[in-house]
């Protein structure tokens, strides 16, 4: 089970995440109360072991600034997370190579996600990024065959429930983890990560089943 924890704001709760066991860790560029200066990011991927996803989170970001950005802040992955075409998509990944694209549970985008130029797809809330929770049923009508990401007000008290319900490759978290917006709780972290890992389906334990390696990307 992929997990990532975003909006990292600070090098403390990045090394911390990464010492629990996260896969991933996002930083947040676009208009957030948890938004990341570049130079800061930088400092601190510097700090990041190679086989940890970095992620730069943009919206409706122009592809060459998300490029720009990309390569200024060190970060490996970009995530899409506005309302970017498939051809916006494709721009970026022709120079990032890992993307995230991540549409609104209920909308055109989620039943056409395969037009995407990624496997990764991070299903959200229909107000994606607030912190919400969506009815999880709804995810079936993204297209079968993705690397789907289930993000959307998932707790350590919830997250169980959402891996049952949808089986996604991974799960994101931001608010559900934090103490306050912006800082990240230790045991919350902690015990999202850990219930995550034991609610994977069955076949992502051995049986031949072969995980997703956004390092092939």
């Amino acid at each position: 089970m992929f997990v990532k924890i975003c909006g990292i704001t600070n090098e403390d709760d990045a090394l911390l995440a990464v010492a629990l066991g996260a896969d991933a860790i996002g930083f947040i560029f676009a208009p957030s109360v948890r938004q990341v200066a570049v130079q800061k990011v930088y400092d601190i991927t510097r700090r990041i072991p190679p086989e940890i996803l970095t992620v730069g989170v943009f919206r409706d970001e122009h592809p060459k600034r998300v490029i720009e950005l990309v390569q200024s802040s060190g970060v490996k992955a970009a995530q899409l997370h506005g309302h970017e075409s498939p051809a916006d998509v494709l721009a970026v990944s022709q120079h990032v190579r890992t993307v995230i694209k991540a549409v609104s549970a209920g909308t055109v985008d989620a039943t056409r996600a395969k037009d995407f130029d990624t496997k990764m797809i991070l299903v959200d809330a229909p107000e994606p990024g607030s912190g919400a929770v969506f009815d999880w049923k709804m995810a079936a009508e993204l297209p079968e065959g993705l690397h789907l990401i289930l993000a959307g007000g998932l707790t350590p008290e919830n997250v169980a429930s959402g891996i049952s319900i949808v089986r996604p490759w991974g799960v994101d978290v931001s608010s559900g983890v934090e103490s306050v917006p912006g800082r990240k709780d230790p045991i919350l972290m902690k015990r999202f990560i850990e219930n995550a890992r034991e609610a994977a389906p069955k076949e992502y334990d051995g049986g031949g089943f072969v995980p997703y390696d956004w390092r092939d990307e």
